[in-house]
């Protein structure tokens, strides 16, 4: 295995990323303050940027589960074993101790164990769920005639609010991650240049060399 600098995110990955993370940003805002947690916004405002921010996160989740499909980048997210207690390890005290990173990036597994299960989970799980939950309130009115439709939507509602909380959960302890370890810069740079290091096997560098040498460094 050889060491390179390596564009492991493309352009779009690199998009969909920091507008994900927009979104999902105006999301919290505008949803805390329709749970009544703060009166930063107009509550008509409030409601009106939810539903738009919701909206264009669909559609964006939409065209990136097109093109994980499309491109065979889904692979990053199957879950290993492998290693995964060595990273759990890493994170929970490793870290603190100055200690390497357990998890060498590869060309075709650029997430570590631990990374790959949370995305998945996050990805089959959590986001169906705000997803459904938040159109069936937002469609409220096309099922309200059926019987105990007030308790069922408090139920939705619920589960939406739950579901939030997880998701927002993940965002706080993502943020966390990149201000321990190496420098800040240095986890985000990645997601904004597309190029990190990563080990490489001779067949993967003589690949890239003959076919994307724009992809080296």
């Amino acid at each position: 295995m050889t060491e390179r600098v390596v564009r492991i995110f493309s352009r779009f990955e690199r998009f969909w990323h920091w507008a994900q993370m927009v979104l999902i940003f105006a999301l919290m805002l505008s949803g805390f303050r329709v749970s009544g947690l703060h009166d930063g916004l107009d509550f008509e405002t409030a409601v009106t940027l939810h539903m738009v921010s919701a909206l264009a996160l669909i559609v964006l989740w939409a065209f990136s589960i097109f093109w994980h499909m499309t491109t065979g980048t889904w692979r990053h997210y199957i879950p290993t074993s492998k290693g995964l207690i060595a990273v759990a390890r890493f994170y929970m005290w490793g870290i603190f101790k100055g200690e390497r990173h357990p998890y060498r990036k590869a060309f075709w597994r650029k997430h570590n164990p631990l990374q790959a299960l949370t995305y998945l989970m996050l990805k089959v799980l959590l986001f169906p769920a705000i997803w459904v939950t938040g159109l069936l309130y937002l469609g409220y009115s096309l099922w309200e005639d059926l019987p105990n439709s007030a308790d069922l939507l408090w139920a939705i509602a619920g589960v939406h609010v739950i579901v939030a909380f997880m998701i927002a959960a993940f965002v706080i302890a993502h943020v966390y991650l990149l201000t321990v370890g190496p420098s800040f810069s240095e986890h985000v740079a990645p997601m904004i240049t597309g190029f990190d290091k990563i080990d490489l096997t001779p067949e993967e560098e003589a690949y890239l060399e003959a076919d994307e040498p724009d992809s080296l460094k």
